[in-house]
């Protein structure tokens, strides 16, 4: 008799947990307040800044660092600087519309004449020489 109160209270004890559990879990919290309806970040974001300088200082520069040498660490962030790839200017244009491995595309969140001056600003600066600028029509064309 005493085991069979024993499963009881156990049988009891795991469906009242089951029950419960629920209840406790931030998930099933109720979403309330100023971010309860905010959309997700991410849904038709795009930056707004315009000069090729300042969006490296706001998008590029947390991986590839102040003076574009790149960094290792929780990854490996590639140097722009002294970057003979930059060279051919499809390459970098192809970069950051598209992404590459861990490079995310900022294609959807850069407008053609912002991913135009943020390639422009690699290209002529950290070293790189690479003045031929490249357009806002030559993006087009990385995009197709």
């Amino acid at each position: 008799m005493m085991q069979r109160n024993f499963g009881l209270r156990i049988a009891f004890a795991l469906a009242m947990t089951a029950l419960l559990l629920p209840l406790t879990s931030p998930a099933s919290a109720q979403n309330t307040g100023p971010a309860a309806s905010a959309p997700p970040l991410s849904t038709g974001f795009s930056f707004v800044e315009m000069s090729g300088e300042e969006l490296y200082a706001n998008v590029c520069q947390g991986c590839h660092m102040s003076d574009g040498k790149g960094a290792t660490g929780a990854g490996t962030y590639p140097s722009l600087a002294r970057d003979r790839n930059l060279e051919a200017s499809g390459y970098p244009l192809g970069i950051v519309v598209n992404g590459r491995r861990g490079m995310p595309a900022f294609g959807d969140m850069m407008s053609d004449d912002q991913v135009a001056a943020v390639v422009n600003y690699l290209r002529s600066h950290f070293g790189n020489d690479y003045l031929d600028e490249v357009t806002a029509e030559d993006v087009k064309v990385v995009r197709r």
